[in-house]
């Protein structure tokens, strides 16, 4: 068979992702493989503020697109992307064969001084690129400094060494998967931070054409991930919102149930709307569907609107 060829970033995490995937393959199929690092229009964007970057490229999965693009020009077998970055609508011609193993998917506080969320001085500042971390750490403290942060990981921890910053909020499965873990000051649980939709799972897209990749990634697909993570963006694509909607939300499997707890809020804070569902994992996305519902007629309908992130605003 010819080698493989790997869509992905450039970034440090990005492939460590694409080597991760490619050595599976190998490892299950005896296949060659190279990466082919595209440069994302996210990546173009890299000193904008994320909430800005779908207005400047003109589209939504920033992240992801010219990787698509890529797919469907046949210039790579398949792409890996972070499921947090990928948008809930998906081109037509193209699939997610798999969708990987979630490791773990929680936030994670890494402060100059060694001090947990709870111990950082009055007015601390706090560098997060999300909305969603944004909103729920001044949920749990109105004194905090939410300050930009932007740049790969590597990037961002020097920011924090040079004094930037008093703490950073990053997801803890970026850290792991880095060999990072050990830099951690404080695992945020979710009744503090709700995860980003998708985070820690990784997506494997391919062209649908393609039913020898399609059926070489099967192996790698994790069902029970999968389902959760279907039932989050079923969740999110009710919402009528891109990945900078100030949602946390959090899916798992539970014996033969998806169950999926979720929270919208304003970007202050001060107004939070949550909820949780659970149901048959073969309804997964019925599920999220659900939630939404039930978050928008408690209010998010509102908080969305008035932030401008839901239509009709």
């Amino acid at each position: 068979m010819k080698t493989l060829r790997i869509g992905s970033r450039g970034s440090q995490l990005a492939l460590w992702q694409a080597n991760h995937v490619g050595g599976e393959l190998q490892r299950l199929h005896g296949v060659r493989w190279e990466i082919v690092i595209i440069k994302t229009s996210g990546d173009q964007f890299q000193q904008a503020p994320v909430g800005q970057m779908g207005q400047l490229a003109g589209l939504k999965g920033v992240f992801i697109k010219e990787l698509e693009e890529a797919l469907l020009a046949e210039s790579v077998d398949l792409a890996v992307h972070s499921m947090k970055d990928v948008p809930t609508e998906t081109p037509a011609g193209l699939t997610f064969p798999a969708v990987t193993a979630r490791i773990d998917f929680r936030d994670a506080l890494i402060s100059r001084s060694g001090r947990s969320l709870d111990g950082l001085p009055e007015g601390a500042g706090v560098g997060t690129s999300s909305l969603r971390r944004q909103s729920q750490l001044l949920r749990y403290r109105r004194d905090l400094r939410v300050l930009e942060l932007r740049g790969n990981v590597d990037t961002r921890l020097k920011k924090l060494e040079r004094g930037d910053y008093d703490a950073i909020v990053l997801a803890k499965a970026g850290l792991d998967r880095l060999g990072l873990s050990g830099k951690i000051t404080q695992i945020l649980p979710p009744e503090l931070s709700l995860p980003a939709v998708g985070q820690g799972a990784l997506g494997i897209e391919a062209r649908e054409s393609d039913t020898l990749v399609a059926a070489m990634l099967a192996p790698l697909n994790h069902q029970d991930t999968r389902d959760a993570v279907a039932a989050e963006r079923a969740l999110l694509r009710e919402l009528e919102g891109g990945c900078q909607v100030p949602l946390g939300a959090w899916g798992r499997v539970e014996g033969g149930d998806v169950v999926l707890d979720a929270r919208v809020l304003s970007a202050d804070g001060t107004e939070c709307v949550e909820g949780q569902q659970r149901g048959a994992r073969h309804q997964s996305e019925e599920v999220g569907r659900r939630l939404a519902h039930t978050l928008l007629t408690h209010g998010a309908d509102r908080i969305l609107k008035l932030a401008g992130w839901r239509a009709g605003a």
